[in-house]
């Protein structure tokens, strides 16, 4: 399937895609029928991963497992699901692969002993700091933040929609085409600026699954007709 609106868009790249959040995007988006490049420090852990998720959908759909450095030079686009404390270090290691692509940035930048209190980096937010990293000709958008694992794999309707942010508006218009392909609601949220209140939110809705005894509690956009 060929990402639209995007020339020589054909294939999406998850860097640490091992992991609950990429294996989850990883799964919604070969489901609907593209090709999905998934990625780990570790070769065959990928490739397990990869197999799983092929397993998962009867075994069909288009997905193969990488090195996270050969997902950054093969993939179109690219997912950046690690861990917070790998996310300068991952994108320092892969920045001379990455050159005019779009990043989707999924990292959240969260303190494992207080994940449920709002911290943001100096820079603003993970996002913000991988556009500095990767420089001005990588398309920094930042969305899925507030998406659980439970719900991409679940394979029903997920009543949770995503906020897209990011400074370029193209960018922003296919990674919401991306969303709208997994049966989700995209919604334009503006600059990569505004990534500091997708982020921090995740923080609060960890929060309100430990209080109210839930997995995957998310939010929803009201008032604007679908």
């Amino acid at each position: 399937m060929i990402i639209t609106n995007e020339p020589g868009i054909h294939s999406i790249g998850i860097i640490g895609g091992t992991g609950r959040e990429g294996k989850g995007l990883a799964f919604s988006w070969v489901k609907a029928g593209f090709r999905v490049l998934i990625g780990s420090r570790q070769a065959e852990k990928a490739q397990a991963t990869a197999k799983e998720i092929r397993t998962q959908l009867g075994e069909r759909g288009d997905v193969s497992g990488l090195t996270n450095h050969e997902v950054a030079l093969n993939a179109d686009l690219l997912v950046i699901t690690v861990p917070y404390s790998a996310h300068k270090e991952t994108l320092e290691s892969l920045k001379r692969d990455i050159h005019r692509k779009i990043v989707i940035d999924v990292t959240v930048p969260l303190n494992p002993a207080r994940v449920t209190k709002v911290q943001m980096p100096p820079a603003g937010s993970a996002s913000l700091e991988a556009q500095v990293i990767l420089g001005d000709d990588v398309r920094v958008v930042t969305a899925f933040q507030n998406i659980a694992y439970e719900n991409l794999i679940a394979g029903k309707l997920i009543d949770c929609d995503v906020l897209v942010c990011g400074n370029d508006r193209s960018a922003r218009k296919i990674v919401i085409e991306l969303v709208k392909a997994m049966g989700l609601n995209g919604f334009d949220a503006g600059p990569l600026a505004n990534s500091v209140v997708v982020e921090g939110m995740t923080s609060i809705l960890i929060g309100l699954n430990n209080q109210y005894r839930v997995q995957s509690s998310g939010i929803r956009i009201t008032g604007i007709p679908r």
